[in-house]
């Protein structure tokens, strides 16, 4: 099976990582068991989470996807196999949020506490914090690296100035940057990213992890109509999509499945890993069924035409 390096790191995944913002959300810790074993089984090898995941659920305080995982780390013992990837910076609520370097050195403790493990292969800048000057996080990523419980780190929902600055501070006082770009990047979500940020990454030579990456699942092909979306988890963010473009885009992907015979899931996540900037797409599961749509992604090459017919149904 093909891989591809985060950035100019030495960490080499398989292209298509697993979302765990489901753990503890959507489906519980015996569901998430298998799905985990079942996707490292098959020889894929990064899975990506947070700290706040899933602190939006009533009742829960956040750091319950990272629990999850770590229970299953440790039950497992395929820490080694595995390319683990957490985030920090966005409310935990009782004022722990931000990106200033004593909460950075703080938080991060919590997350190895939770994931049962003593080192990050990829540590994350969840969203930017306008409030610290951008090399004040950069300091803390240095000691984490130098102590061994950072490998790299990566930025999400940074603008492409704030981006830019990070990695010049970098370079001129000789800190760790950031290798690792996580944006929302799917079909239907394409400008920001293809006319802020692209450049940006082409420049640095970022490797990029796209979130989002099924709009919400409304690229899998589950929703035929608004309607289809009454009482999903994310009915609100599906139901944004439901224009005359996001129509546009079922109709090509319906079109490309009854040529492949691969389904909607497949053929969005195949688009964007034949995205030139596109390292992998972050992808998650609740089921093996929408497992294997993932698995079948890797391997499925669209045509010239197919990728096309999908470029221009989804231009904005």
């Amino acid at each position: 099976m093909q891989t591809r390096t985060l950035g100019r790191s030495e960490l080499s995944i398989v292209p298509l990582i697993f979302g765990g913002n489901v753990f503890g959300w959507t489906i519980d810790k015996d569901a998430s068991f298998r799905i985990l074993d079942e996707f490292v089984d098959r020889g894929f090898n990064c899975i990506d989470t947070a700290d706040v995941y899933s602190r939006w659920l009533p009742g829960n305080k956040g750091g319950e996807s990272e629990s999850i995982l770590g229970d299953w780390l440790q039950r497992s013992g395929k820490r080694e196999k595995v390319v683990l990837a957490t985030k920090v910076g966005m409310d935990m609520g009782e004022g722990k949020k931000g990106l200033s370097k004593s909460y950075i050195l703080k938080e991060i403790e919590s997350s190895l506490r939770r994931l049962r493990t003593d080192y990050l292969d990829l540590y994350q800048s969840h969203q930017d914090d306008p409030a610290v000057p951008v090399c004040e996080a950069l300091e803390a990523y240095d000691l984490l690296i130098k102590g061994g419980k950072v490998r790299i780190i990566g930025a999400s929902n940074f603008t492409s100035e704030r981006l830019e600055e990070a990695l010049d501070c970098a370079r001129e006082k000789n800190l760790p940057g950031y290798q690792v770009l996580q944006p929302e990047y799917n079909l239907y979500s394409r400008r920001q990213y293809e006319a802020e940020l692209a450049p940006t990454v082409e420049k640095y030579g970022l490797g990029v992890i796209t979130y989002f990456s099924l709009a919400s699942g409304f690229l899998t092909g589950k929703y035929k109509k608004p309607s289809d979306a009454k009482g999903a988890n994310r009915e609100a963010r599906v139901l944004k999509y439901f224009d005359e473009r996001g129509q546009r885009i079922l109709a090509a992907l319906a079109n490309v499945a009854a040529q492949t015979g691969a389904s909607p899931a497949s053929i969005s996540l195949a688009w964007l890993l034949a995205q030139p900037t596109v390292t992998a797409p972050i992808a998650s599961a609740t089921s093996t069924r929408q497992l294997k749509d993932m698995f079948a992604a890797v391997e499925l090459r669209l045509s010239n035409e197919q990728l096309d017919l999908l470029t221009k149904a989804s231009a904005y």
